[in-house]
């Protein structure tokens, strides 16, 4: 792991794709069979446009230090690390799960509220580097809810193991070993004397 990537500036795109190959065959009776060959990813595409060399030169520092393909490092993307839900407080897994299971018992919730987590939500459980997303909104009763995600979880959750909701990081590593950047293009309410830095890098979830 080689550390996180600085925050600000932040992206001023994302590109976020889900990955979930699937083995499709046709019968010669032209019956459809799927069948999942490989673990869900998430992916990204993190764009900067128009950094001065100030701030731009934090970010090719750390995205060099990641040397290529190399190392893993964790990223917070900016316009989703926060769940949509009302939940505030701290909150952790009920009782223990298996590799596989998709509906997580959790406990801790604040109040018994209509959205505690909505649909679309991601969490990141405390021994796990994957993240994954909350596909129902969840109601607790009694303080306590059973949560569905997808993926299924690809390994066990111990009882008592943190839920995080907010401030979600991706455990990421670059999908490319050459990284270039363009220097020179000028917003237009800034002025054209201003060398600007425009940038992109790809990203895949590692786990």
């Amino acid at each position: 792991m080689s550390g996180q990537l600085p925050t600000s500036p932040v992206f001023n795109a994302m590109n976020f794709k889900d990955e979930s190959n699937t083995l499709i065959s046709i019968s010669d009776s032209g019956r459809r069979f799927a069948r999942k060959i490989d673990n869900q990813r998430w992916k990204f595409t993190c764009s900067y446009k128009y950094l001065t060399r100030a701030e731009f030169a934090p970010i090719l520092a750390f995205i060099t230090k990641q040397r290529g393909q190399k190392e893993t490092f964790t990223v917070i993307p900016p316009k989703i690390k926060d769940a949509q839900g009302s939940e505030t407080t701290s909150i952790a897994v009920n009782g223990s799960h298996t590799a596989g299971d998709s509906t997580i018992a959790i406990d801790g919730f604040n109040a018994d509220s209509a959205g505690s987590l909505k649909a679309g939500d991601f969490i990141k459980f405390a021994n796990h580097t994957k993240v994954y997303m909350v596909v129902s909104d969840v109601t607790p009763s009694s303080n306590a809810a059973t949560v569905t995600i997808e993926p299924p979880i690809i390994e066990a959750l111990a009882n008592d193991e943190a839920v995080t909701y907010d401030d979600v990081p991706f455990t990421v590593y670059l999908t490319g070993n050459v990284q270039q950047y363009t220097l020179g293009i000028s917003a237009s309410n800034l002025s054209p004397t201003n060398d600007l830095y425009n940038y992109e890098f790809d990203v895949c979830e590692a786990f």
